[in-house]
């Protein structure tokens, strides 16, 4: 038996075009043809404007021609040092650059993490024995290595400055909120901006400007001593500037010479810092302009950022370039930057009447942006690593009216008298294991387009198609209070919007960004645009809950006041581009609130709340929380924490034997910026905290 009597037809829920873009400027893919692996960053050599060259993550530098018709064939590997790349957490190859007088000075410097113990940051010269073609990959030359105390925070970026000296950005060295308070010590190169002179003999590997801050004190290059270097309080040669916790992606303005850092936060704050020599920019004293962890939060000789953002637009920076192309007129002079958790791209606006730099943005995207690129004509391109598709900045055109639907009844997916009543085309889901939502109960569906199916992947998670639309409908203690449409678009993005509803529940109206209002006793959270992307990630199939083994259930179908499994009713209606097996064949998530095995209960728990963020390629760390692995392989246990520790001694992500150990649970108990899951929650899950616990301390070791 089915839960309906046939796949109704859908004429009015489909997702139409997201809202327009009204910054003038839009992104379009650039050479469709190509795509890389894991790229970070695409630049063009001095004086050369008829190749680019991209940088891979995994360990090589690709070259092609600077066409837009470029082919797969056209790609061919500039240098290939792979063998030698540790990936673990935030490594890789980092970061590469031409020395300013290429190609008569045939050398290009890299960025890179290598496998030692600890981590190891390098930074090496390569040499073109070809006339520039290639870089030799046995020429390197390495010029600084640096120990790095955990596998977060590597920075990693280098470029020359105007000034013919080479910059390099470390970050913090890792964990959470600098433990060892590395950002305000002058004794060390974590969390420094670096500037060196590379143009020396070989042996010398390289010398200080004597401009530099610090240029009468100790070259920290691997002391003997570890991190630190013991310097009567003067501080490391190679400092430029202090007090950053990692800049991810920064550039100089080709113009004015000006250095531009995307400096990524803790829980709370991104910014964007324009850094001068000498300077301090608070770390990890203050995120951002706020207080973090100083115990004075004493602010004297600190520079505040240009401008910060909080996690409601995005929570992870990536600074980008200062825009000196011809194509959009408006933006010449600005800094382009973008936010590698929601997409968004921004760029830097000074607002004359208050004084202040002020966020423009220039378009909502789902784009995973872990890095940009810039070609000799100053265009810029934001560089996709999840796809590994690279994208550039265009003027949008004539900016559109704005038809969104701005009421639930005016999407097509709800009755146009009551919106209280969805679509007949809507089809009804429930999960085994759902999100804790501040004890909110929720009623879900979905639409596709007719003549349309759901892909089911591999690893059992849905890929649904254009013109779907995913409704959740949020109530706190039976009335309605938000109701979040997830949508597909003709362009083949997905967005997700919020409908607040009135107190009457007679309408819902769409939010223009996050919002957060009492609702009785309770405090509910609207999610902006950009956070529903940070959680409905590329890397976690964009839609979180609908997959094998969530809808692998008994539902009650309310038009047929029939109870059936669902994976059995989709299948035999046609809804996915196959026929699936047998519902009692595949896989099946445990209730964490069911009677089955304690394990199962903890793990679709950790799935439902925790694997969207925490899984392998989302950049969160070694935790991943899917179901389908085996718990050795969720590389968890009895693994020290890189976010943080709550100051426990010996704190594990999970300590067998021990909740009062692992930061699983004290995250999930938590209600300040370090809580899990980050987002939209103001309460502990009573249940969900119990049932980690019990597992934790019913554990006795770890799984071979």
């Amino acid at each position: 038996m089915i839960g309906l009597d046939a796949r109704p037809l859908n004429t009015t829920c489909i997702a139409p075009a997201p809202p327009p873009n009204t910054s003038g400027i839009t992104t379009q893919r650039a050479f469709a043809n190509l795509t890389f692996s894991q790229p970070f960053l695409m630049r063009q050599a001095p004086t050369d404007s008829a190749r680019n060259f991209v940088l891979e993550r995994t360990g090589r530098i690709r070259v092609f021609p600077n066409v837009e018709t470029a082919m797969p064939s056209d790609v061919a590997t500039f240098l290939d040092i792979s063998a030698r790349i540790n990936l673990s957490g935030e490594g890789g190859f980092l970061g590469f650059a031409f020395h300013p007088n290429w190609p008569a000075t045939a050398e290009v410097f890299v960025s890179y993490t290598e496998t030692s113990s600890p981590l190891r940051s390098v930074i090496a010269r390569y040499r073109s024995t070809n006339g520039g073609v290639s870089l030799d990959a046995n020429s390197e030359e390495r010029i600084l290595t640096l120990e790095q105390p955990f596998d977060n925070h590597d920075g990693g970026n280098i470029a020359f400055g105007p000034d013919g000296y080479l910059y390099i950005g470390f970050g913090d060295g890792g964990s959470g909120g600098d433990p060892y308070g590395f950002g305000q010590k002058t004794n060390t190169i974590l969390g420094k901006m670096l500037r060196i002179n590379v143009d020396v003999p070989a042996v010398q590997k390289y010398s200080i400007p004597t401009s530099n801050p610090f240029a009468a004190g100790a070259v920290c290059n691997r002391s003997s001593s570890g991190y630190l270097v013991a310097d009567a309080g003067v501080g490391c040669a190679e400092i430029f500037a202090t007090g950053l916790r990692n800049p991810w992606r920064w550039s100089f303005d080709t113009v004015s010479g000006e250095l531009w850092v995307g400096d990524v936060g803790q829980n709370t704050y991104e910014e964007v810092d324009r850094v001068v020599i000498g300077g301090n920019y608070g770390w990890n004293t203050r995120e951002g302009l706020h207080c973090f962890n100083a115990t004075t939060c004493a602010t004297a000789g600190l520079i505040d950022p240009l401008l910060e953002y909080d996690h409601s637009q995005g929570l992870a920076v990536t600074g980008g370039f200062t825009y000196r192309g011809t194509t959009i007129p408006t933006l010449v002079g600005k800094f382009v930057f973008g936010d590698y958790s929601s997409g968004r791209i921004w760029y830097v606006n000074f607002n004359v009447t208050t004084g202040l730099y002020e966020r423009a943005l220039i378009q909502d995207t789902n784009l995973s942006i872990a890095g940009f690129g810039q070609t000799n004509d100053g265009e810029v391109f934001p560089i996709d690593i999840g796809t590994g598709q690279i994208w550039k900045l265009i003027p949008s055109g004539t900016v559109m009216v704005d038809t969104f639907p701005q009421t639930l009844t005016a999407t097509g997916c709800f009755d146009p008298t009551d919106p209280k009543i969805v679509s007949a085309s809507m089809i009804p889901y429930a999960l085994n294991a759902a999100l804790w939502s501040d004890g909110a109960s929720k009623e879900r569906f979905f639409s596709i387009p007719n003549g349309t199916s759901i892909t089911v992947e591999a690893d059992g998670d849905f890929t649904f198609p254009i013109g779907t639309v995913l409704a959740k409908t949020f109530s706190l203690n039976g009335k309605r209070v938000e109701t979040r449409l997830f949508m597909r678009h003709p362009s083949g993005q997905w967005a997700g919007y919020s409908y607040e509803w009135n107190d009457l529940e007679t309408q819902a109206t769409l939010l223009p960004g996050a919002k957060t209002k009492a609702v009785g006793a309770d405090t509910w959270t609207y999610p902006s645009r950009a956070q529903c992307m940070s959680c409905h990630t590329q890397v976690a199939g964009r839609t979180l809950g609908p997959e094998i083994g969530q809808l692998n259930r008994t539902m009650l179908y309310p038009a047929t006041g029939r109870t059936a499994n669902e994976l059995d009713t989709l299948s035999t209606l046609g809804f996915f581009n196959a026929t699936l097996m047998p519902s009692s064949t595949l896989t099946k998530y445990e209730d964490p609130f069911g009677t089955g095995p304690l394990e199962n209960r903890a793990r679709a728990y950790l799935h439902a709340n925790c694997s969207n963020c925490h899984r392998s390629g989302a950049g969160q760390g070694p935790a991943d929380f899917r179901y389908a692995l085996a718990f050795h392989d969720t590389n968890t246990c009895d693994i020290a924490p890189q976010n943080g520790s709550f100051g426990i001694t010996n704190a594990k992500l999970i300590a067998p034997g021990s909740s009062a150990r692992s930061i699983i649970s004290l995250r999930t108990h938590a209600l300040d910026a370090s809580r899990m899951p980050p987002l939209a929650s103001f309460k502990v899950d009573p249940q969900g905290t119990a049932l980690l616990d019990q597992w934790v301390n019913s554990l006795t070791t770890c799984p071979p």
